[in-house]
């Protein structure tokens, strides 16, 4: 792909987190998945980290070599004329200059848009710190800038998922650590596993930026959520399961309402 359509492709999905409907993202795992996403009428596609690792054996968790991650995102993007949104994890890499090298793979590979997450994989301390974090929020924006493709960062906090800390904490937290993501170049936050409207709706009032949440058993209708403010939302593996024959736990409440809703989108 060519840098300024690739340039193009980013500025207009940045652009679409800004109106309604929300941003529906139905996760895909390898080529034929984003194909039927892109045939199913939807505005771009997002990969899953657990699809991707799963169709070429292995387990979810950056356990997935990178350069296999880099050639699966790049066959997903080369069989799409969407947007295309990878999933990186936590960025493979311990230092914020081994995230942006992650980042400069990922955007020759095709993509125009990240998640990148602030939990760990240590259960002795499931979350990185704010200000390393935002360091590593910040190398991924620089990357991005240097190879003039101004991918949307998707940050994605880890505490609701984790339970740290109570519900007021946790919250109060959450705030605290968008605002650091925002200012070292986010555009959106995803607070997964967050599931109670009234908390997405307080989160949208207090960041004022875009908010990513996951659909799946638990989270509120989509058309709730869109009148909450919320901007964007997506399935993370939830249609890999799907596909895998595990449709029942998945399709009961996530999405508008149904696992056919989100293969139809309105």
């Amino acid at each position: 792909m060519k840098k300024d359509t690739q340039a193009r492709l980013a500025e207009e999905f940045r652009r679409r987190h800004q109106r309604k409907p929300l941003l529906l993202l139905a996760n895909a795992w390898d080529p034929i998945s984003a194909a039927i996403v892109e045939a199913a009428g939807y505005e771009a596609v997002a990969t899953t980290s657990g699809g991707v690792a799963w169709a070429i054996g292995y387990r979810d968790g950056e356990e997935t070599p990178w350069r296999e991650v880099v050639a699966a995102t790049a066959r997903i993007a080369r069989a799409v004329r969407l947007p295309v949104t990878a999933d990186i994890e936590a960025g493979y890499g311990d230092t914020p200059a081994q995230v942006a090298q992650s980042v400069r793979d990922i955007i020759a590979a095709g993509a125009v848009g990240l998640n990148l997450e602030d939990g760990t994989h240590d259960a002795t301390i499931p979350m990185r710190g704010i200000d390393e974090s935002a360091a590593r929020i910040r190398a991924a924006r620089e990357a991005a800038q240097a190879e003039g493709v101004p991918i949307v960062i998707n940050a994605r906090i880890d505490l609701y998922l984790k339970k740290i800390g109570t519900e007021a904490t946790r919250f109060a937290e959450t705030v605290q650590r968008g605002k650091a993501y925002l200012a070292a170049g986010a555009d959106c936050l995803y607070p997964f596993a967050l599931a109670d409207l009234g908390v997405a709706a307080e989160l949208v009032r207090a960041l004022g930026a875009p908010i990513n949440l996951v659909g799946r058993p638990g989270t509120p209708p989509v058309a709730d959520l869109e009148a909450a403010g919320v901007a964007r939302v997506s399935v993370a593996a939830g249609l890999t399961l799907a596909a895998m024959g595990r449709p029942g736990a998945w399709s009961r409440s996530c999405g508008r309402a149904a696992a056919s809703t989100y293969l139809h989108p309105a």
